[in-house]
């Protein structure tokens, strides 16, 4: 499965480098970090992450195969 997570603002190299295994750009002050995710736990894994960093999960959506 590909998902697409967008965060607000701008995430410095340090913060994207948190996820290894996402690609990252940013569009109107947000950015967009998408990839595949193998399972559930893979996905909660995510979600943990960007809650401990502080980050604001603003939209996050399962991308068409």
């Amino acid at each position: 499965m590909r998902y697409e997570i967008r965060v607000d603002g701008e995430m410095s190299r340090t913060m994207t480098g948190a996820f290894p295994e996402l690609d990252s750009f940013v569009v109107a002050r947000q950015t967009v970090l998408s990839g595949r995710i193998t399972d559930e736990a893979q996905l909660y894994d995510l979600l943990k992450r960007f809650q401990s960093l502080g980050l604001h999960v603003v939209e996050m959506r399962r991308l068409p195969e």
